[in-house]
């Protein structure tokens, strides 16, 4: 089976247990999606969620935010990892976006990547699911899949990203990204995953790759005890 064929299955597995995937982080547009996105590198969705609604209450706009500042942002968003460098990082960029962009974020790869705390991954996000680009952002979580199910050499998320981008139709991207998301936290475990009994890994990952779980699994228990 070519990696095509392999992804078109998967694809239509994904399409069948998650037909319209939502967005997992809470927003209002594309400034509070942005911000939604770069709070959540090394946080959870969840704990995104419960932070956000005080936080844009205070400032929903870019202009509010900036005004906000960043140690009044710093007391909103305590809860989340890397707090201190993600308050600096909203604060700068909500200034950039109102005194480069007119408020308005800006809808390009080159300049969202340009704003501080702003990555490829997180200028993805928001092509995509803000202004319907078509975009395939990967994560740690996709880029451990794809590697897994054989999409990918998985030697980087860059590689994993052209790898997707070349198996999956264009205009699926966006929504491919998202059911993986889900199919990762419901499906398909970093550590300790039943591989034979996984809807996808079960006859999609090589020998190699459970080889592999298994032996990083063994290790794990090992140094646990």
């Amino acid at each position: 089976m070519t990696r095509a064929e392999k992804a078109e299955r998967i694809r239509a597995q994904l399409d069948a247990l998650y037909p319209d995937p939502p967005i997992p982080l809470d927003h209002h547009d594309a400034f509070t999606l942005l911000v939604a996105v770069m709070l959540s590198a090394q946080t959870t969705d969840k704990k995104v969620n419960e932070v956000t609604p005080a936080l844009f209450a205070r400032a929903p706009t870019p202009q509010a935010m900036a005004a906000l500042g960043p140690d009044a942002i710093l007391e909103l968003i305590r809860q989340i990892g890397l707090a201190p460098t993600k308050a600096r990082n909203l604060a700068r960029t909500a200034e950039l976006i109102v005194t480069r962009h007119g408020g308005e974020v800006p809808e390009g790869f080159e300049a969202l990547e340009a704003l501080p705390g702003v990555g490829h991954k997180t200028a993805s996000v928001v092509m995509a699911q803000a202004f319907g680009h078509d975009a395939f952002p990967v994560d740690t979580h996709i880029h451990r899949l794809a590697a897994r199910w054989g999409l990918s050499t998985g030697r980087s998320v860059e590689q994993t990203e052209a790898d997707l981008k070349r198996v999956f139709p264009p205009t699926t991207w966006g929504k491919v990204h998202l059911q993986i998301i889900f199919f990762g936290r419901e499906h398909c475990p970093a550590r300790f995953h039943d591989m034979d009994a996984c809807p996808i890994c079960s006859w999609a990952s090589s020998k190699a790759a459970r080889a592999r779980q298994r032996a990083e699994d063994d290790a794990l228990r090992t140094r646990r005890r």
